[in-house]
């Protein structure tokens, strides 16, 4: 693959980072794996279970949604922040981490790709802060109506 930094390099143009102003640092929060970035474990949080599982599968750098370091969170490393930070340190895997970058990309972001799957289409979207983009939302129409995707995903 390649080392951290250029992956950080990488994921932050190809998510358009530097447009949002999020509420915890986008891109690399710890650097601790080696030269080369050859095995990626990906997850939601940042939790000691997501973590457990990286070390298990050998992970050289672990990508999630929600990290670390959020605004008007304390920034000591004491209790199961300090303990996760450790953990990673200790195993050599790094931490990428993409918050609103990831909510907000029209392909790869969560909100387009949820609304995909359950079957809204003409998405578009919406846009709050001008150019310092605080948030964004998915703004689509249903495509076929709810039983497309109650067909998709077989709804109770």
């Amino acid at each position: 693959m390649s080392n951290a930094i250029e992956f950080e390099s990488y994921c932050n143009q190809l998510l358009s980072a530097a447009e949002f102003d999020d509420y915890c640092p986008n891109g690399l929060q710890v650097e601790a794996g080696g030269d080369e970035v050859l095995r990626l474990v990906s997850g939601v949080t940042a939790s000691q279970a997501l973590i457990d599982a990286a070390v298990e599968a050998g992970a050289d750098m672990l990508l999630v949604h929600h990290g670390f370091f959020w605004k008007g969170e304390s920034p000591v490393l004491t209790g199961p922040k300090g303990r996760r930070i450790a953990a990673l340190i200790r195993n050599h895997i790094s931490l990428m981490v993409y918050h609103l970058p990831l909510d907000a990309h029209p392909h790869l972001g969560n909100n387009s790709l949820l609304g995909g799957l359950l079957g809204l289409g003409g998405g578009a979207p919406l846009e709050a802060g001008g150019a310092a983009v605080v948030s964004r939302a998915w703004l689509g129409g249903i495509c076929g109506g709810v039983g497309a995707a109650h067909q998709r995903w077989s709804w109770p």
